[in-house]
């Protein structure tokens, strides 16, 4: 830098004819100096194959998948069309067993588990806005454990679910069970696809097949209701949960009627045919 510096005062301080020389002098001078800083940046940055610009190679965060939901907004987008039922024996007027369903359309149609009302005197309905009415069961199909009801007195304003696509579903999936199990009422449970295209006993003891295996927690309450994905659409209705012992609760695995079969086997809703 002194060196440099001296050069300057010189030709500032020298006649004119002395500067015209001088000043290429310098020229050359600053240039093999910038030429030395560009080599040094590239042997840094450009040269050596480990070398990784951080501007050049970091990684940039992926976005969320559009358009998918927490649990918490899961469940708020299905609360409304998750009603309680209860097989009632018509002796006593007692609950004799409760269970869960979901509003298939916009006619009412509710998809539940056939179990829940199999052998039951009568059937009673209760929607989430507080609304009870007697049901009557449209169809049965014990192949696939699923019946559809219709309620005598439905509210006036029906929120059906938004069926989904059980075909798109693979393991690993993030789902959301929503139901009435041990008597708790609208309870949701969150776990992954764990199987898919099953087979399993159902409650009835009858063998179901093609069943979406699943690990969120569900009960007896629990059949019925819907299995969500998270779109916010019912994927499934649950039907069956496997347990080594005669204890009939969960320990891990549950297993749902894709909502295709459901809705086939129900005659009602609509949706994908899986």
């Amino acid at each position: 830098m002194t060196a440099s510096g001296d050069a300057v005062v010189a030709a500032a301080a020298s006649p004119p004819d002395q500067g015209r020389w001088r000043r290429p002098v310098l020229t050359g001078a600053v240039m093999a100096v910038l030429l030395v800083l560009t080599a040094l940046i590239f042997f840094r940055w450009g040269s050596a194959g480990a070398g990784e610009p951080a501007a050049a190679r970091s990684p940039s965060p992926s976005p969320s998948a559009a358009g998918e939901l927490d649990p918490a907004e899961v469940y708020a987008a299905l609360a409304p069309s998750v009603v309680t039922i209860e097989a009632v024996d018509q002796a006593t007027d007692s609950v004799s067993a409760t269970g869960t369903g979901v509003i298939a359309n916009a006619d009412g149609v509710i998809l539940t588990a056939m179990h829940v009302v199999s052998g039951a005197g009568s059937v009673r309905v209760r929607f989430a806005d507080g609304t009870v009415s007697p049901a009557a069961v449209l169809s049965a199909d014990p192949a696939t454990d699923i019946a559809a009801l219709v309620a005598e007195t439905p509210p006036t304003v029906l929120v059906p679910a938004v069926l989904g696509d059980a075909g798109r579903l693979t393991v690993g999936d993030d789902v959301v069970a929503v139901g009435n199990q041990l008597g708790l009422t609208s309870s949701a449970t969150v776990g992954v696809v764990s199987g898919l295209n099953r087979a399993a006993n159902g409650m009835d003891g009858i063998s179901l097949a093609g069943l979406i295996q699943f690990d969120a927690a569900v009960n007896p309450g629990s059949s019925g209701g819907p299995l969500v994905n998270t779109k916010g659409e019912t994927v499934g209705i649950v039907v069956a949960l496997a347990n080594p012992t005669a204890a009939g609760t969960f320990i891990g695995i549950g297993f749902a009627m894709p909502i295709g079969t459901a809705v086939a086997a129900g005659g009602g809703g609509s949706g994908p045919q899986q």
